[in-house]
């Protein structure tokens, strides 16, 4: 028998436990209850840098990819262009400075492509962005099967630069060819399309306006559809027919969307390549037996690899990149000085 003084001192029974525990569980209990502030201060500072880590993990593959395929290359291209590279050997370079700029800025064959670059840029451009226009006021309008004529509209854009080309120069052909066919159906003598000056000029604009016509309508589309409906009610409440409310309401809403399909238009002429080079077939490279459709794209190309001087290659290159800067520049100072007007 023990006395009460015992009793009290002895530490707790499995009396004192709850119902079903093991002796001594509650205190075990409370010990797993508090957390241990060690492990929470890690956590805490591993959340933490996940929150400020994470985003750049996400964003890292594009700018890997960049870096590789398109930062370095550029780099590298400055680089050759400052140096006198030969295709035949790569290892052999010399210093040349600006050498390879002087001469091109002396060379014939360079303003002759930016001539011809600029020529077929604005044949190919101004009629494609009217027509994309007019075919983008069409399609606005509620007609049976807009989905079937929305989806002719992007095929051409679809179809490869090889596909369509070698079409078109069936077309343009001077024994058989279509175009020739319906010129002599009119009476008119059949032209040389390949040899002509602006014959060429024309058949090269021809495939480029047939291939982003559509795409252009498109994007207009989209642009007029993002029009409030409550500019043309106003209109028509005030006698404005549709002609009117076109010239009026829907031009000057598509001012921005206009802007910017002519300086993508405009970069994508400065970057013409695969048309005329597949139009012109043997001769492709020179732009045809006399440069008549010759293109910054197709002189950079005839220099690197035809010739082999890389280092003038190069500079015809970084003269491009130039160039749309220039055109980025003028794009934004017209934008910011359209959103000053509205």
């Amino acid at each position: 028998m023990s006395s009460p003084k015992q009793a009290l001192a002895q530490p707790a029974s499995s009396a004192d436990a709850a119902p079903g525990e093991q002796p001594g569980a509650a205190g075990r209990a409370h010990g797993r209850g508090t957390p241990d502030p060690g492990r929470s201060s890690w956590r805490s500072r591993l959340y933490r840098w996940d929150m400020k880590a994470s985003p750049y993990a996400f964003i890292s593959p594009f700018f890997i990819v960049f870096g590789a395929f398109s930062l370095v290359p550029l780099l590298y291209t400055a680089w050759y262009s400052l140096h006198n590279v030969q295709l035949a050997n790569l290892d052999s370079q010399t210093w040349a400075g600006l050498d390879n700029y002087r001469n091109l800025l002396s060379s014939d064959f360079f303003w002759n492509s930016l001539w011809v670059t600029f020529t077929v840029g604005v044949i190919s451009t101004v009629p494609q962005l009217l027509m994309a226009l007019g075919l983008a006021h069409l399609l606005n309008y509620k007609l049976r099967g807009s989905t079937v004529w929305r989806v002719v509209m992007l095929t051409p854009y679809a179809t490869s630069v090889a596909a369509a080309t070698l079409v078109f120069v069936l077309l343009y052909s001077w024994d058989g060819g279509m175009i020739n066919w319906i010129l002599d159906f009119f009476g008119i003598d059949p032209v040389n399309w390949r040899e002509s000056d602006w014959g060429s000029k024309f058949a090269v604009s021809s495939i480029v306006i047939w291939r982003w016509t559509g795409y252009n309508a498109l994007i207009y589309l989209a642009a007029m559809q993002a029009i409030p409906s409550d500019l043309y009610e106003s209109a028509s409440l005030d006698g404005a027919n549709r002609w009117q409310q076109f010239r009026h309401v829907t031009i000057p809403q598509l001012r921005p969307t206009i802007l910017f399909t002519v300086v993508v238009s405009t970069i994508g002429a400065t970057q013409l390549f695969g048309e005329p080079l597949l139009f012109g077939g043997v001769s492709g490279s020179k732009g045809g037996s006399e440069h008549q459709y010759q293109t910054l794209g197709l002189y950079m190309y005839d220099q690197g690899w035809i010739i082999g001087n890389l280092g003038k290659a190069s500079a015809i290159a970084w003269t491009m990149f130039l160039i749309l800067l220039i055109i980025g520049v003028i794009q934004m100072l017209i934008s910011r000085r359209l959103r000053k007007s509205q």
